[in-house]
């Protein structure tokens, strides 16, 4: 997780449908996320930033209901999968995309989580923003974030998928109710609310993206 909040932190609805996915699907799970500050904080009735200062993982323990722990204790020896929902804090605090773009650094813990993961060839769930983390970690790698155009008006970030193909990697394009698998790398994605959908449509894209990790574990 990343946080707790769309603005600052793990996007709910995104963190929620994955976990009542894995659940639905008999997964075991357990919750990490990285020990630091939060770049921002954002008063979620306004939009706009504060002048608070808030703990990602202490932030994130909120989604967690108290059960969580430091992603630095993450081992991937001791797990068959790992997912990643979005919202703007994968972007601001597991690295710096919304400031830096496709030149971002990515948070030492989250880049040697998904590194462990890759090389012993388990699968990686990732979900509306998220994704970029595999495009900037694993070049040449499959990912969607939606559609590479604003079709009527539901994909206002589209240029993200450009961002991604820049950076070496392929965009495929996909609907919100889909997931895109990268057999190769075990990566699997889906767009969430990168598109403007229903909330049942976006469940239902992470259902779809949660059954295929737990196919590909």
């Amino acid at each position: 997780l990343a946080g707790c909040g769309v603005f600052d932190g793990s996007e709910i609805h995104e963190a929620s449908a994955a976990l009542v996915h894995l659940s639905r699907g008999g997964a075991e799970v357990k919750i990490f996320a990285p020990n630091i500050e939060q770049r921002d904080v954002v008063n979620h009735l306004k939009g706009s930033p504060t002048e608070e200062k808030r703990n990602v993982l202490v932030e994130s323990a909120r989604l967690a209901r108290g059960n969580i722990q430091d992603l630095a204790e993450l081992k991937a020896g001791e797990f068959d999968a790992v997912i990643f929902p979005g919202g703007f804090g994968v972007a601001k605090n597991l690295c710096s995309w919304a400031v830096d773009g496709k030149n971002c650094t990515v948070n030492e813990h989250v880049n040697s989580t998904l590194q462990a993961f890759h090389s012993a060839k388990k699968p990686i769930g990732l979900c509306c923003i998220s994704p970029v983390l595999a495009a900037k970690v694993f070049p040449g790698c499959e990912v969607t974030v939606g559609q590479d155009k604003n079709v009527d008006g539901r994909f206002p970030d589209a240029e993200t998928a450009s961002a991604i193909a820049e950076l070496g990697c392929k965009h495929i394009c996909k609907n919100v109710n889909e997931s895109h698998v990268d057999k190769a790398n075990k990566i699997v994605t889906t767009c969430a609310f990168m598109c403007k959908a229903p909330l049942h449509e976006i469940f239902d894209g992470i259902g779809t993206m949660v059954q295929e990790v737990l196919k590909l574990a």
